[in-house]
């Protein structure tokens, strides 16, 4: 019996088969296409990073550069880039508040202060005069 069930079993995987995948002549291309661009990495285009003493405008050449040559973009690598420089902006903007902030303050600071000074000298002028 378990010879038999064995025996039926290879026989029912014999008969199924496998059709094989009809691939089109755009996707060999396609294909293709890709492995040639893989099979000619060279180490720039594999590690687009900047050095970290490089300015910014360097930055997006290097983006640039591996972009160009191939299919696919490192959207990665541009969506940390474009982070980077939306963070930096909005920090140099909120310095930028604070810095007219802080201006705006010491010129309350600086009339206060003289408004006290005014005050006391006619309170003291006051005094003078009852003498």
């Amino acid at each position: 019996d378990e010879v038999w069930a064995l025996a039926s079993m290879m026989e029912k995987q014999a008969r199924i088969v496998v059709k094989p995948k009809e691939v089109s002549q755009e996707e060999k291309q396609r294909k293709a296409a890709l492995l040639a661009q893989y099979a000619n990495v060279t180490d720039e285009e594999e590690y687009p990073f900047p050095d970290p003493d490089e300015q910014d405008g360097s930055i997006a050449t290097a983006v640039n550069i591996g972009s160009e040559k191939s299919l696919f973009r490192n959207t990665n690598l541009e969506d940390v880039l474009n982070a980077r420089k939306l963070e930096r902006e909005l920090l140099r903007d909120e310095f930028q508040k604070k810095k007219e902030q802080d201006k705006l303050q010491r010129e309350k600071d600086k009339l206060a202060k003289q408004e006290r000074k005014e005050k006391e000298k006619k309170r003291t002028q006051k005094g003078e005069r009852k003498r």
